[in-house]
């Protein structure tokens, strides 16, 4: 597997970027706290930036992968050859003009999705509630639909800005987003930079509350204290994953350092040494064993990339 380490000044004297960094691991940018090194990782906080960052990668043909918090993603032990472009930096949030009972907020892909959510709250703009809980950058939520309570990206998402891997970079209205349960119609080679979302005025104080009793209610189901990715697999049609797998017996189930969570079955939590490895093993036995008590297949909602071993 070719290598791209040795691009690294290049990288960061094409760009002007002091944040470039070389063989990164990738436990340090992942919630799980696992994951070997990616050969280069770049942190670009503009437009401009990122355009650079892309056009390099084209004239090297370097593979890249864009990541937000690390929180729904699983590097494997080998870490990734090419380039990491983390988009943390994307943090701009305005809010624009408000239109009779709507405001609306343009906000970058980089901030975490609880401070938008908390940041409309105070503004009285309401439909964000569901947010304020669930880990991840407001980009990565876009992409995956993410949800919760009844809520989803969906419901407020208005429009967003992409970038392709050419360069090119357009605006794509809610309609051609193409939301599901957990897609959307944005491609692998499309960066989310920006996202305007359409909100409904309310009280503050209400809205905050209902934040408040959302999070009270992750706190006593999930295991927030624990190092994880979120919820491992899709919820299957007509069933919840981690029913599926209480229901198998399977909360508590070990492979290394790996454990299926015994607070909330659809988490696989590390224990403290967890390998890439291990948490791959335990998702295989875990579908196995929910395909043999109750014949669904259960399908990674987790991103997984990467190599298995570092050549």
């Amino acid at each position: 597997m070719k290598r791209y380490d040795w691009l690294g000044p290049e990288l960061a004297r094409n760009v002007r970027l002091s944040r470039v960094r070389v063989n990164e691991p990738m436990a340090a940018h992942t919630s799980f706290g696992i994951g070997g090194p990616a050969d280069l990782l770049a942190e670009p906080a503009s437009g401009e930036e990122l355009s650079a960052i892309l056009a390099f990668a084209r004239r090297g043909a370097v593979p890249y992968v864009t990541i937000g918090l690390g929180t729904n993603i699983l590097v494997r032990d080998g870490g990734f050859r090419g380039l990491v472009i983390k988009m943390t930096g994307f943090r701009e949030l305005t809010a624009l003009c408000s239109e009779g009972s709507e405001g609306r907020l343009r906000a970058g892909a980089g901030l975490p999705l609880h401070a938008v959510a908390d940041y409309a709250a105070n503004l009285g703009l309401a439909g964000l509630e569901f947010a304020g809980g669930i880990p991840g950058t407001l980009g990565g939520a876009v992409v995956m639909n993410a949800g919760a309570y009844g809520g989803e990206m969906s419901q407020v998402v208005e429009d967003c800005v992409v970038v392709a891997g050419d360069g090119a970079s357009c605006r794509l209205a809610r309609p051609e987003l193409g939301f599901g349960y957990r897609v959307s119609a944005i491609r692998q080679d499309q960066i989310v930079v920006e996202a305007v979302l359409r909100l409904n005025s309310a009280s503050p104080e209400a809205i905050l509350q209902r934040m408040a009793d959302y999070r009270q209610r992750r706190e006593r189901s999930q295991p927030l204290a624990a190092r994880s990715a979120g919820s491992v697999f899709r919820r299957p049609h007509g069933h919840y994953a981690g029913a599926l797998i209480e229901g198998a017996g399977l909360k508590g189930r070990r492979v290394g350092d790996a454990e299926v969570s015994s607070q909330h079955a659809g988490f696989i939590i590390n224990r403290g040494e967890a390998t890439a490895a291990d948490v791959l093993a335990l998702m295989e036995s875990v579908r196995e064993a929910v395909r043999g008590a109750s014949g669904v297949e259960l399908e990674p909602e987790i991103r997984i990339i990467g190599d298995d071993v570092l050549q």
